[in-house]
């Protein structure tokens, strides 16, 4: 058994009962040179490092996004013809729905015919052709125009239309082009008429009246003139609503008598 040779302030008495003590306790060996004080703190105690609170996440700033309608305006207004519009559009990147479109759909007609039609967006059919109104919607148009005197196809200038869209690129799942998609194809858009010089314009369904005149429900606007770009503009149900409502036809026919009327009277600009 081991003793512990620490001697405190001890006399020498007390020390002798002590020693005498532990003997009959059985101690008959000396542990250590210099007696620990077992119930004494130590003088040092390993430092408690507090443990490292994770680093704040750096924070990186996205990079200032563009103004695209202002990129829209100084692009569309560097062109002087339709060759330099198209272009233009081919080369704008700002807008969401040319990513996930196969072609851009600029137009289909004659320039500078008298009348001009603009429709809302290109469907799967237009996206993959190139040109707008295709499909069943773009053979009731072709009839559409044919009963007044008008063929996309028409080199003659009385009989000529020209049509594009609001959009030039098919939207996902052909939904509607949001509110931001129509403004920020506008300048295009007023570019195009400013191009083209039509003595009349027909606004086909809702997202060509929200272009055109910053209204929308065509139920109510069709069949009563308004202008842009100080163009008289007719709006009239899109042929695809027409498809799907035939009783809309009698409406949208005696539009068309009231749009072939202006172009007949001559009424310019």
């Amino acid at each position: 058994m081991g003793i512990d040779t620490h001697i405190t302030d001890y006399d020498w008495n007390a020390a002798l009962a002590a020693l005498v003590w532990q003997v009959e306790l059985g101690v008959d060996e000396v542990i250590c040179e210099s007696a620990i004080d077992r119930y004494a703190l130590p003088d040092r105690q390993a430092p408690i490092i507090p443990k490292a609170k994770p680093a704040a996440p750096v924070m990186v700033q996205d990079a200032p996004k563009p103004d695209t309608a202002l990129a829209a305006q100084i692009a569309a207004a560097a062109c002087n013809d339709l060759a330099s519009l198209r272009m233009a559009l081919d080369g704008f990147e700002h807008c969401e729905l040319k990513k996930g479109a196969r072609n851009l759909v600029f137009a289909d007609g004659t320039p500078g015919a008298p009348l001009m039609i603009i429709g809302e967006a290109p469907g799967r059919e237009e996206d993959l052709d190139g040109r707008p109104f295709l499909g069943n919607a773009g053979r009731l148009l072709d009839k559409m125009l044919a009963a007044i005197g008008h063929d996309r196809s028409s080199q003659e200038a009385e009989k000529a239309v020209y049509i594009t869209n609001t959009v030039p690129w098919r939207p996902p799942g052909d939904r509607d082009p949001s509110q931001d998609e129509i403004a920020m194809m506008q300048p295009f858009l007023a570019r195009h008429i400013a191009l083209v010089k039509p003595r009349v314009i027909i606004a086909m369904g809702n997202i060509a009246c929200a272009a055109l005149l910053g209204q929308s429900g065509i139920l109510r606007l069709r069949g009563t003139w308004a202008q842009s770009q100080a163009i008289p503009v007719m709006p009239m149900a899109h042929p695809a609503y027409l498809l799907r409502n035939p009783a809309a036809k009698r409406e949208a026919w005696a539009d068309l008598l009231n749009v072939q009327a202006r172009l007949t009277a001559g009424v310019t600009r």
